[in-house]
């Protein structure tokens, strides 16, 4: 997908959304370095080398394909600080579903700046994308998380138990959805 004919940076009242470039990688390396940003992910938190590819792998990651990514840098309008990304994953191109995930740095946690961000690339998900369904994956531990689609009005369909493991420990996860109709209804009442 060739990414500059999309309408970006996208804009809230405190957050602008664009693609990762090559200077982001010291606030994109601040907080994927730490193990509580990991807690959810089901994975040790990337180091040295492993970090400096992922952060370079996302940066002409293809979006066409099941499985591909796009990913979104958020920075806060005030001082153009990286404080953490929104991801929109093909999860089936046939059935026009997307999987919204982030990741912010836990400074910045407890501002509302995941919901803006998470609403934002839901939004362009179903309008420049086409998705009729977007769902999200949570460990069911994940409050802040929870959080987050909950007050956007995802539903919550499934809990799978557990279901996925790190380090020896079973975790279980929540499924929430929603409809492109539905994210248009909420979206004209907001």
């Amino acid at each position: 997908m060739n990414f500059e004919c999309l309408p970006l940076p996208l804009a809230t009242d405190r957050l602008s959304l664009r693609p990762f470039v090559a200077t982001d990688f010291t606030a994109y390396a601040a907080y994927h370095s730490l193990p509580e940003v990991y807690r959810y992910l089901y994975a040790a938190p990337p180091v040295g080398e492993t970090l400096r590819k992922q952060f370079d792998d996302g940066l002409s990651a293809p979006f066409s394909a099941d499985g591909d990514a796009f990913r979104l840098a958020v920075l806060s309008i005030d001082d153009n600080a990286v404080i953490g990304e929104t991801i929109l994953k093909m999860a089936s191109r046939a059935a026009l579903q997307g999987e919204v995930g982030y990741i912010f740095n836990p400074v910045f946690a407890g501002k509302g700046y995941a919901t803006e961000a998470v609403a934002s690339t839901i939004d362009f998900g179903f309008s420049h994308f086409g998705f009729h369904r977007i769902f999200a994956r949570l460990d069911a531990a994940n409050q802040g998380s929870i959080g987050v689609v909950e007050r956007l009005g995802l539903r919550r369909e499934a809990h799978l138990v557990q279901n996925d493991r790190f380090n020896g420990a079973w975790g279980d996860e929540y499924i929430y959805a929603v409809l492109a109709s539905e994210w248009r209804r909420r979206s004209a009442f907001a």
